[in-house]
């Protein structure tokens, strides 16, 4: 495995477009596929924008433009030094909706990406149409939750990524073996011993190895960690407090360790009429570890959003 890999090897082929986006005051890299209402869609921590590899293809063929971008910091997008804060990053996304030239998108994201996804719909609603979160909670849900014995233990490494420097050596140690770890740790039991399993393994690996991505995905954490001390992130709670306008919905493994089913199923609090699926033997990847159920999932849902 390369040390020290370009950007550029993100951009792994398939019949999606590569190609890059100004939004925000940065530059996101997004691959492309289909044609029709905008779907975009929002990977999580030691990811990139492959995560999304099967639903990319089932979306484009049922009729939908599906854009997976690189997150501020992550793969072959920009990664500025500041601007890992809620606001900014549900700017990026607004930005790039406008920039794609739609009025507005399904919006589905994975763990810090739903996170992300539920920020924008409450914060610019008129540019979200739904909101499908995957192995994820509601912001406020998960501050909430974390002060409870179990996801209190689930989110260890929250606390253990705010000291400097050392979460990011640990990252990138022998070839980015953490990330691996940290699948096998948080991934349900009937998907890690498959070849699908080691194939995004090893892409994750080498995108955490991409010079800045480390620092910039710890970033994520520790804003969300200082925030709470702060008057920015008593501002950023009152902002979300309110109900929520689009439509959502919620799919989560039984299996996630990372973010408990019962942590998920407290958003309803801030969205009553969304659905929740609760799906056993999954872990806290519903779209790598059954990306067929997943893909069938959300076209049922964004059908019924379009109709």
């Amino acid at each position: 495995m390369q040390a020290t890999p370009d950007p550029s090897i993100v951009r792994i082929d398939g019949p999606w477009t590569h190609r890059d986006v100004s939004a925000n005051g940065i530059r996101l890299h997004v691959a492309e596929l289909g044609d029709g209402p905008l779907v975009v869609l929002l990977h999580g921590f030691a990811e990139f924008w492959w995560t999304w590899h099967h639903q990319l293809r089932t979306l484009a063929d049922a009729g939908f433009r599906a854009v997976a971008v690189d997150l501020r910091g992550y793969g072959d997008s920009d990664k500025p030094p500041r601007g890992y804060d809620a606001w900014t990053l549900a700017g990026d996304v607004g930005g790039l909706i406008k920039s794609l030239g739609a009025r507005k998108a399904h919006l589905v994201g994975h763990a810090w990406g739903g996170m992300l996804a539920w920020t924008v719909g409450a914060l610019h609603p008129r540019l979200v149409s739904s909101v499908t979160v995957l192995g994820g909670a509601h912001p406020l849900a998960l501050r909430t939750a974390v002060k409870r014995p179990g996801q209190l233990r689930a989110s260890g490494h929250l606390f253990r990524f705010q000291v400097p420097m050392a979460p990011e050596k640990w990252l990138v140690k022998n070839d980015a073996l953490a990330v691996e770890e940290l699948f096998l740790d948080w991934s349900g039991p009937q998907w890690t011993g498959t070849p699908d399993f080691a194939e995004a393994v090893r892409a994750f690996r080498q995108a955490m190895l991409v010079p800045g991505v480390p620092h910039s995905a710890l970033e994520y954490y520790r804003w969300a960690f200082r925030a709470q001390f702060r008057g920015e992130g008593r501002r950023f709670s009152e902002a979300l407090r309110g109900r929520f306008a689009p439509r959502v919905l919620q799919l989560h493994g039984e299996e996630d360790r990372c973010v408990l089913p019962e942590t998920a199923a407290a958003s309803r609090r801030w969205a009553p009429d969304a659905r929740l699926e609760r799906w056993p033997g999954i872990g806290h990847f519903p779209h790598l570890e059954a990306p067929d159920r997943t893909s069938a999932a959300l076209l049922e849902f964004l059908r019924i959003v379009e109709a």
